[in-house]
């Protein structure tokens, strides 16, 4: 009798084993983006970025023999953190005048698409 069980019990679990298979997942189907229109304006650069045209170009003087991007943006990211409010004030109004510029050509282009 007690075999009788275990065999009932195993017929189970394999009925179950075959019945658990999911069915194989489909990968989800990615829709077309939006077409980018090349005449919208770009977005203008942040003080941080501002800052860092400059200094690579100061870096690359002084390791001319340097080619890694990260060291470069490495090293500039701790000079911008040691600048104190004065240092960072020129590059942050270069900054603002590029928002100011960029809203004035934002709204432009809006007006022309509308």
């Amino acid at each position: 009798m007690k075999i009788d069980c275990c065999l009932c019990f195993v017929v189970r679990l394999s009925v179950k084993k075959r019945g658990a298979e999911k069915p194989a997942k489909q990968p989800a189907k990615k829709g077309k983006a939006a077409a980018k229109d090349p005449n919208k304006p770009k977005r203008p650069a942040s003080a941080f970025f501002v800052f860092m045209e400059e200094f690579r170009k100061t870096y690359k003087e002084k390791h001319p023999n340097n080619k890694s991007v990260a060291a470069v943006g490495k090293a500039g990211g701790d000079k911008w953190k040691s600048m104190s409010e004065a240092e960072k004030a020129p590059f942050v109004s270069r900054a603002e005048k590029r928002k100011t510029e960029y809203n004035k050509n934002i709204e432009a282009y809006n007006k022309r698409i509308e």
